[in-house]
């Protein structure tokens, strides 16, 4: 029979406490082989990976303000086209014939005006007749501004660089007033999107603290990227937020809206907090963390449990700060290990003590 048993059975007998028989059983156990790990300290930053994608700065409809026959579409999809570069066009005899109807009506509006006014000053005609006469020719003046308006807008030009995204419309067709033709990128301003969790969010705080950096998917090349703005609710799936990212770099040609992006945010966080692998974390039945830390009692190893508060980014990644650097602690299996129970280090084929 073990002393420690021996000893528990007379203090039942005795009616007295038992103290001490807990850990006596744990330190007679039979050592077992652990594999062990040193916690090493966070770095001064943390940093996390999303895919995105690349997207203009915004995509707009283009269409007709008139009605017409369209003639032309020059636009191609894929093309990069420069602010002002015409794209479509009507059929401009039939505005043309309006400007021209216009100034003939406002012509005959002037003269109407000129006799009525001279007989008004003879008292042949009425004042109120020159009046109307005159509201005629400003009448007159109003459509033919109407018609030069129509004649203008009978061509689309691109309001901004961008690059044709889509065309919709075909020549030789009747177009209505607002009928998309084409649609077209603003490509001033490239941006990146991803979704990015609510919980991390709310980890993060103030997206724009945090440095962004993005690389293309199958290359090396490097991005700065620097927040933008993000979508104030959340997707319906998922629960998280899209952001928006500026490029900052000239290769606008490689960087075409739909291209996938490999984002990587890197945030600032406490230098004083160790990094403990997810395995070397067990629970007490009070529902209190905790790891096992190797210690060196004389000639053997003992195994104590020493309680930890957690923290973690992204649910995978947890840390501490309730261990010093370097702490040799059990690497797997620490809810298996009783407090104070004698351990030996497991390295691959070969068993060690101290």
């Amino acid at each position: 029979m073990q002393p420690w048993f021996k000893s528990a059975a007379l203090a039942i007998a005795l009616g007295l406490p038992v103290q001490g028989t807990a850990d006596q059983a744990a330190g007679d156990r039979a050592a077992v082989f652990v594999e062990t790990t040193r916690v090493a300290q966070v770095g001064a930053h943390a940093s996390r990976q999303f895919f995105g994608q690349i997207a203009a700065l915004e995509t707009v409809s283009m269409s007709f303000e008139v009605s017409g026959y369209l003639t032309e579409l020059t636009a191609r999809e894929g093309q990069m086209v420069a602010q002002g570069t015409r794209l479509a066009r009507l059929d401009p005899a039939p505005f043309q014939r309006a400007v021209e109807r216009a100034e003939l009506e406002l012509a005959q509006a002037e003269r109407a005006l000129i006799r009525a006014r001279a007989l008004a000053e003879r008292n042949v005609a009425s004042a109120v007749q020159a009046q109307d006469a005159e509201t005629a020719r400003d009448l007159a003046e109003v459509a033919l501004r109407e018609a030069h308006d129509a004649l203008h807008d009978a061509e689309i030009a691109a309001p901004f660089d961008g690059l044709i995204a889509e065309r919709i419309g075909t020549t030789f067709s009747t177009i209505e007033p607002g009928q998309p033709i084409l649609r077209l990128h603003n490509m001033s301003e490239i941006r990146v999107e991803f979704d990015l969790p609510e919980r991390v969010l709310a980890q993060i705080g103030d997206p724009s603290t945090v440095v962004f950096t993005g690389q293309l998917t199958g290359t090396d090349t490097r991005l700065p990227l620097e927040f933008r703005e993000f979508q104030a609710e959340t997707v319906t799936i998922g629960q998280s937020y899209t952001v928006s990212l500026a490029v900052e770099t000239p290769q606008a040609n490689l960087l075409l809206p739909g291209r996938t992006l490999i984002v990587q945010a890197t945030l600032p966080v406490s230098g004083d907090a160790v990094r403990l692998p997810a395995t070397a974390i067990a629970s007490a039945p009070d529902g209190q963390r905790y790891v096992v830390i190797v210690d060196p009692t004389g000639a053997e190893l003992r195994a104590r449990h020493h309680p930890v508060g957690l923290a973690s980014s992204d649910g995978t990644t947890f840390t501490t700060q309730d261990l010093q650097p370097g702490t040799e602690i059990v690497a797997i299996g620490a809810h298996l290990i009783a407090d104070g129970q004698p351990i030996k280090r497991f390295d691959g084929l070969t068993q060690q003590g101290l």
